[in-house]
């Protein structure tokens, strides 16, 4: 270990299963000082992180940690609150072994213990009141203030921010430099670049498991080097693209819509036979947008007109205007899991839409279904429960109860989270098939290669405004990733 180092991780190794998560992975944290990790989804930074908690042991290689790392120790602050709505914020603070007083809970000293603590992160709460009444950048220093409780010496924060405001995320900065002040070590796992660049003082990234850039100064290296060490030195490759799109009335226009908190004067249209990708990193107002061409969210100004027919104001007044809507959670949203493949296919087609009349006949609606599993070679029949297919053919039955209502709009939520390589081509033929058969399509994904393949252009969205487009033989996956980066770190 150097001087300086609280903690010294060297050719850390990992394995589930066939798939190896962290391939010789090396990291060091000094005291005072904010070391951001970076790196896609899958990269190998939970991984990490759980290694270096102590929750996961590795395969190979060594954690070495200094002195007073042993003796304070570590805290981790995960992206998901672990926290209790229904109880105090005192009784948070303490969920183990609080202080007791003749075999009672003693909130005096408790509250004695929490309240510069507190104060250090500048929350001024009733240590007695319910946590569920506080806002949730409040439930998140609340979290940090029950790891500082612990006095460690090193606090790992696991994506902090995610669903933090501008506000919130301007005082988790002063708590920052509190926190390095004192000389704890802070790892800051995020995928704001933007982040890195303002809190941290050196960054690590991770690719495929491996460390891709180590440690490097944050003075040394600017938005678009970081995109490339998590990418790699990837060739771009221009998607060129023959589709025809439809003169006339667009189906989708957005026209300076506002939604509080999530998007402020979004214009935007979508014309028949054109994909158009939405990109961001979470909580950027892309999934925003789309849940208010779906009806699932109201506006608060501006004009929104799907389909000929204005502003939807529910999701089934949008199927009616003809959209179809495929949600990145198929088993939450999607599926009967429980129910047969039939069932499924022809659910929004005939019970929200009439189609075939009030009881159409079983048989009919079977054979409605076999046409559609054929269009999407389905491996299962119209009578297979849908709980017994493999995840790909789930999100086929997906498509087919959409394909059903024969849309002139399309949103597509992450169409192809979770499906194998075979799957995902299968999915960008349907798209394909849908814009060249005239209908609009609007997709978000999380995967830019995705959007990079199927889309003619991608609206990049930061924080709730869009601030730029990516389109034509720029459209790469490097050149996306770096708007959507870049977008961030510009002043405003």
């Amino acid at each position: 270990m150097s001087d300086g180092d609280m903690l010294a991780a060297r050719g850390l190794v990992k394995s589930y299963g066939g798939v190896r998560a962290l391939d010789g992975a090396d990291i060091s944290l000094r005291g005072g000082e904010v070391h951001a990790l970076v790196g896609e989804n899958g990269a190998g930074k939970s991984t990490l992180v759980r290694i270096l908690s102590g929750t996961v042991a590795p395969d190979d290689g060594t954690v070495l940690l200094a002195k007073e790392a042993r003796t304070g120790g570590i805290a981790v602050v995960s992206q998901e609150l672990s926290l209790f709505p229904d109880l105090t914020v005192r009784e948070n603070l303490y969920p183990y072994r609080p202080p007791r007083r003749f075999g009672l809970l003693d909130r005096g000293a408790m509250d004695r213990a929490a309240r510069p603590v507190l104060a250090e992160l500048g929350l001024d709460v009733d240590p007695g009141m319910l946590l569920g009444e506080l806002p949730l950048a409040d439930q998140q220093l609340t979290e940090i203030a029950r790891a500082l409780l612990r006095r460690p010496e090193i606090l790992v924060l696991d994506e902090p921010t995610s669903a933090l405001s501008a506000a919130a995320v301007d005082r988790l900065e002063q708590v920052l430099r509190t926190l390095t002040g004192r000389g704890i070590a802070v790892l800051y796992v995020t995928h704001f670049l933007e982040e890195v660049m303002r809190f941290a003082q050196r960054v690590t990234v991770l690719r495929d498991g491996r460390v891709a850039l180590a440690g490097a100064r944050r003075e040394d290296v600017d938005v678009p080097e970081l995109v490339t060490a998590m990418l790699g030195s990837r060739p771009p490759q221009p998607v060129r693209r023959a589709r025809t799109v439809a003169e006339g009335p667009p189906p989708v226009v957005l026209s300076e819509v506002s939604v509080p908190g999530r998007l402020a004067d979004v214009t935007f249209t979508v014309r028949a036979g054109e994909v158009v990708g939405v990109a961001g990193v979470q909580g950027a107002g892309h999934l925003a947008a789309l849940e208010v061409v779906c009806g699932r969210t109201a506006i608060s100004a501006g004009r929104v007109d799907v389909g000929g027919r204005g502003l939807p104001r529910s999701l089934r007044a949008a199927v009616r205007a003809g959209v179809a809507f495929v949600p990145s959670d198929r088993k939450r949203y999607g599926l009967m899991a429980e129910r047969m493949v039939w069932e499924n296919a022809t659910a929004v087609s005939w019970l929200a839409l009439g189609r075939g009349g009030v009881l159409p006949s079983r048989t009919e609606l079977v054979c409605r279904t076999a046409d559609l599993t054929d269009r999407l070679r389905l491996r299962g029949g119209p009578y297979d429960i849908v709980a017994r297919l493999s995840g790909g053919n789930q999100q086929k039955v997906v498509f087919a109860k959409w394909l059903a209502t024969e849309p002139r709009i399309v949103v597509l939520d992450d169409p192809t989270r979770g499906v194998d390589v075979g799957v995902r081509a299968e999915m960008h033929r349907i798209v394909g098939e849908l814009a060249a058969g005239g209908a609009a399509v609007l997709i978000a994904s999380t995967d830019l290669a995705e959007l990079t393949e199927v889309c003619d252009r991608v609206l990049v969205f930061v924080r709730g405004r869009i601030v730029g487009e990516v389109h034509g033989e720029r459209l790469t996956e490097h050149a996306l990733a770096v708007a959507v980066q870049s977008g961030l770190t510009r002043p405003g």
